[in-house]
């Protein structure tokens, strides 16, 4: 008979021979359980930049560097005055400058400043100021400066307003503002168009070297537009002057 010691050695040695030894990963331990259930589903906050600007004048940097305006730019001419919208239905219609008027882009109309005019608008209300870019004609309403699309009325809080008083900031414009330009008289606006081809006939008889056309708006009224001579500013300007319809204002426009 074996020892006692023998045996229990052949007991241990006998099972290590036929299967390796098993290897268990211990998890690590858990983290730190969050002191109450709403911060375990709510991540941190990002770190705020340092010198973090106000809304307005951070959409206002944004907005210069896309129309490649320095920030401290010094207007060429500041204008105050009222401002308002417009939208459909004139979305997808041309504008003055050639290019489909889209009401979610950063635009303008302005009755004189030139096509590409770079603009700086701000509600003298609330302070909030956007940059927009002249590309068509307006506002046709005595009183008012500037007609702000959707989106830029949106950005400067005149959207549900509908008017409001405003700063307008020349900063960059294509051409001189205070000479040359295509210029012209426009009336209207004019309910029918029976009454539009009257004013159109009484003006090409008075001013004979005058182009004289008529026009349906996309709001359905109608429009007579005199090019006098040359596109000159000053014949126009005496044009303006001189015409008093019967029906419909009248607007001195620059086309160009």
């Amino acid at each position: 008979m074996w020892p006692a010691s023998l045996l229990l050695a052949l007991i241990v040695f006998l099972p290590a021979c036929g299967k390796k030894p098993v290897r268990v990963s211990t998890p690590p331990p858990p983290s730190p359980q969050p002191t109450s259930e709403s911060s375990a589903h709510m991540p941190a906050p990002p770190p705020k930049p340092p010198g973090k600007t106000p809304a307005s004048d951070e959409t206002l940097d944004t907005q210069s560097d896309d129309f490649n305006i320095p920030v401290d730019i010094v207007p060429i001419m500041v204008q105050t005055g009222m401002a308002s919208w417009y939208g459909p239905p004139y979305h997808n219609h041309r504008a003055s400058n050639g290019e489909v008027f889209d009401m979610n882009a950063m635009t303008a109309a302005s009755l004189t400043l030139p096509l590409g005019t770079i603009v700086r608008v701000t509600n003298l209300k609330t302070g909030d100021a956007a940059l927009v870019r002249i590309n068509d004609r307006g506002p046709f309403v005595e009183g008012r400066i500037l007609d702000l699309s959707m989106a830029a009325a949106k950005k400067i809080d005149v959207w549900r307003a509908g008017v409001a008083q405003v700063k307008l900031e020349v900063l960059r414009t294509p051409s001189p503002l205070d000479t040359g330009g295509r210029w012209c008289v426009q009336i209207g606006s004019i309910q029918d168009e029976a009454t539009a081809a009257v004013v159109q006939e009484h003006l090409q008889r008075r001013y004979r070297a005058a182009k004289v056309i008529k026009f349906l708006s996309p709001v359905g009224v109608w429009w007579v537009r005199v090019r006098v001579d040359q596109d000159d500013r000053g014949r126009a300007e005496q044009l303006a002057r001189e015409t008093q319809p019967d029906e419909g204002n009248v607007f001195l426009v620059r086309l160009d």
